[in-house]
């Protein structure tokens, strides 16, 4: 059996795939099986992928399913991965010549049932890292530890399959198709910690109708799933900070989901009320920015 799974959700990305394909290529190490999971693409996607699997060159799952959203594709891979090690490259990104192999060679030398896997960086296709490196020094941490220690940028995540599959799915919401996939990691951050490794394993690049950049829509077209997460926010996070930022998204949320009983729902009532205001004048920012069709700056 191959020691790493590396799963692509894709939904209408055949013109984008092709690049995440040629870089399993030209991996400097093999064990490893990609499992696409189609979120109901409309493209050539499945074309595309079934004459990569005739061509035999790597080891290729496909997976098809009625679009579901991100977080829904996500569910789907985690029922059918068995590998140890399993990491998430977008239909859209591609990974380094030697990732593979350092992942594989890291986690053998380094890697135990005391941790949850292991975080990597994610840089540009011109080399530059995403956001900050690890400070030298920090051999392990928490994902949102290292975001609460002044992190910052997205950051590659390779789990053990044993661990993301000790804790809940990401719930579906009729008519939503987000759920921020930051669920699953929070909940396993309450365990356990990653190992570091500060070397690129994902090279980026953010599509201009993808989720990262259009994320004031997802605010926008999803309020029950991100309802969701801030009542989970709420009750985890450890900073009084925190609990009222995501107390104020709460409220903006409920109040685009016209849910009525937001304040007896919060895991904070008290913190809810306080955040009214606040969260009033958010929903009418995320209404102007979808309206004027603004961007999230990601970089």
């Amino acid at each position: 059996m191959k020691t790493l799974t590396i799963f692509t959700p894709a939904y209408n990305r055949a013109h984008t795939l092709g690049r995440t394909y040629e870089s399993l290529l030209r991996q400097t190490c093999d064990d490893f099986e990609w499992l696409i999971v189609d979120d109901g693409s409309k493209d050539s996607t499945k074309a595309l992928v079934e004459g990569w699997i005739q061509e035999g060159k790597i080891s290729i799952r496909y997976i098809y399913q009625q679009n579901q959203g991100m977080h829904g594709a996500h569910n789907t891979a985690y029922r059918n991965i068995d590998t140890e090690l399993n990491t998430c490259i977008d239909s859209d990104d591609y990974m380094p010549d030697d990732a593979v192999e350092t992942i594989v060679n890291f986690w053998k030398a380094h890697g135990s049932d005391k941790y949850a896997g292991i975080i990597g960086l994610d840089c540009t296709e011109n080399g530059n890292i995403i956001g900050t490196s690890f400070p030298k020094g920090m051999t392990e941490t928490t994902l949102n530890g290292f975001y609460a220690k002044g992190g910052k940028g997205d950051k590659k995540l390779v789990y053990r399959t044993e661990v993301i599959k000790q804790y809940p799915e990401y719930p579906i919401f009729e008519g939503e198709k987000y759920v921020s996939l930051g669920y699953k990691y929070l909940l396993i951050d309450q365990d356990y910690t990653l190992l570091t490794l500060n070397k690129p394993l994902v090279v980026v690049e953010y599509q201009q109708d993808g989720s990262s950049m259009n994320m004031y829509r997802q605010y926008w077209n999803n309020p029950k799933g991100f309802a969701f997460i801030r009542k989970v926010d709420m009750k985890l996070c450890g900073s009084m900070k925190r609990k009222f930022e995501s107390c104020i998204h709460y409220v903006s949320s409920s109040i685009r989901s016209k849910n009525i009983h937001f304040i007896a729902e919060s895991p904070l009532p008290g913190l809810t009320i306080l955040a009214i205001l606040p969260g009033c004048l958010l929903y009418l920012l995320t209404k102007y920015k979808v309206q004027s069709n603004q961007k999230l700056n990601v970089k």
